[in-house]
Parts: C-alpha cells; structure tokens; sequence
C-alpha cells in the first residue's frame, strides 16, 4: 500500500501535465488561426481600400477655346477636378451604407448627373462665341477602378485619366443642345410638382415653377424654350420616382445626395438652356432662372 500511493500520485501528475499541454497548445493554434484571420481581413480591407472614382479627361477632348470663353471654361474644367474629389471623399466614408447598388445609386449616378450638367455648360460656353463642341456628354459617366467593383468602399482624390474609364452609357442631348435626355412628357404651365410620391413617408419632390417666369420669348426660340420647361417636369417626375422606390436606400443625407442634390444639377443646366435660347435671337432671358433650380421635400 505505501508503494501504490507515491505511484498513484505520479499518474495524476502526469496526466495533468498531459491535459495542461493540450490546452496550451490548443490556445496558441487558437491565437495563430486569429493572426491569419486578421492578416486576411487586412488584406480584404487594403483591396478596398484600393478603390478609387476614375473619369474621362475632358480638357484634351474640347476644341480651340475662344478667349472670351476660356475663363468660364476654365472654371468649369476645376468643377469637374471638385465633383470627382467630392464623390471620391464620399466613398471612402460610406462604409456598410445602403445596399448592393449603393454606390452607383447614391455617388456615381449623382456624380455623373453633375458632369453632364457641368459639361454643357462648357459646350453652351464655347457655342456662345463659336461652334458648340459635340459629343461631350459622352464623358460624364465614371467608373470604380482597383478593388472590388460595387463595394462601397475606397480613398483617394481618384482623378480624370486621358485613358479614362470606359463611360457605360452616354446620355443623348435633347433638342436644342445640352447633356440630359428626359422621357415622357410632362406640362410645362403651373406648378411643377410629380407624381410618385413616398409611400413610406407621403413626401414628395417640390420645385419652383419655371414656366410663369418666362415670358417675352422670341417667336424663334419658343419650340426650343417649350422643349426645356417640358424637361424640366420629365426631370421632377422621374425624382419622385426615384423617392418613391429607394426606401431603406443610404444614410441620412440619401435623398439629399443620390436624388435632390442630381436633380438641382439637371433643372440647373436645362434652365441655362432655356437663357442660351433667348440670347441666341438677340435677346435677354428674364432674370433669377438660376434660383429656380433647388428644389425640396414635402409632405403630401
């Protein structure tokens, strides 16, 4: 008996010293699997990092420049530097905002609405003291480039490469020049107020009526104005649409940024439209247009 006992105590001791090594062993394969873990998230998160906005150089593609024109050009052509760092800034602090289609939604869609706009008014620019240049808005749409393609994610001021980014569709120019193409017809008289309201909230898009502040049109400019303020309710109704079925779509400032924000753009380079068609028969467009171009939410 007095043998057994000191053996009995070995045995314990060994097999919890065994026990002891299997835990420890099983804590450090644990923490190595964690390193790895991190290391691939790291990786993950520097490929999306990588992301960036990439446009079409604008510059090499306009025509000899007017001297009257080139400083409003000039002023255009660093708009367009503006909006793309914007858009670049937006997407690197939209982390896990909106869905899927988030980013082409909510930064590539509003930044390709605001170089069309911005791009006709280099056209209208240079067409007041020489030929209007074609064929511009075909480089208004932007692309990702580097990292995943759709993941919102991204740093950079990006830039506008002479290669550029293929544009995915190039927007036709209505009737009387300009970048955007609406559809459908809408009234040009009264309140420019579309439909499609907000099922969720019973909101709606309001804009100032252009039509009541026109008045004096030259007999040759009257088809060309009647075009625009028609553009001008296509461009409201498809807001409203676009409100009414981008529920749970974004942050805060979603409608703001992916729908109020393209919207004002589009009224304001249509608006500039209109203007260019009276000065073109010689004649002066009426005052204050331009403060016409914001519009806002209301409740329905």
């Amino acid at each position: 008996m007095s043998r057994g006992l000191p053996l009995l105590h070995r045995r314990r001791i060994l097999v919890s010293g065994a026990i002891g090594g299997i835990t420890c062993a099983a804590v450090v394969v644990g923490a190595a699997m964690a390193d790895q873990d991190d290391g691939s998230g790291d990786a993950n998160a520097s490929t999306k990092a990588a992301q960036t906005i990439s446009c079409p150089a604008v510059a090499g593609s306009l025509p000899e420049i007017p001297a009257a024109a080139q400083a409003e050009v000039d002023r255009n052509l660093a708009l367009l530097d503006t909006q793309l760092a914007e858009a670049n800034k937006r997407l690197s602090t939209s982390q896990g905002e909106g869905g899927p289609n988030f980013v082409q939604n909510a930064i590539l869609g509003p930044l390709a609405d605001k170089r069309k706009s911005t791009l006709d008014r280099i056209a209208i620019s240079i067409g007041r003291r020489a030929e209007k240049p074609a064929g511009l808005d075909a480089l208004a749409e932007c692309t990702l480039s580097g990292g995943e393609a759709g993941v919102g994610s991204g740093t950079g001021a990006g830039g506008e490469a002479d290669s550029g980014a293929t544009p995915t569709a190039a927007a036709s120019e209505p009737a009387g020049g300009g970048a955007e193409q609406g559809s459908g017809a809408g009234q040009g008289g009264g309140a420019e107020q579309g439909g499609g309201a907000d099922a969720g909230s019973g909101q709606t898009i309001s804009c100032p009526d252009v039509a009541s502040k026109i008045s004096g049109v030259p007999a040759a400019a009257q088809a060309e104005v009647d075009r625009n303020v028609t553009l001008l309710q296509t461009q409201l109704d498809e807001a409203n649409k676009r409100l009414s079925t981008s529920q749970g779509e974004g942050g805060p400032n979603f409608v703001q940024n992916a729908i109020l924000g393209p919207l004002k753009d589009k009224r304001a380079s249509t608006i500039d439209r209109i203007e260019l068609s009276f000065s073109r028969q010689g004649s002066t467009a009426p005052s204050g247009l331009d403060a016409l171009a914001g519009c806002s939410l209301t409740s329905g």
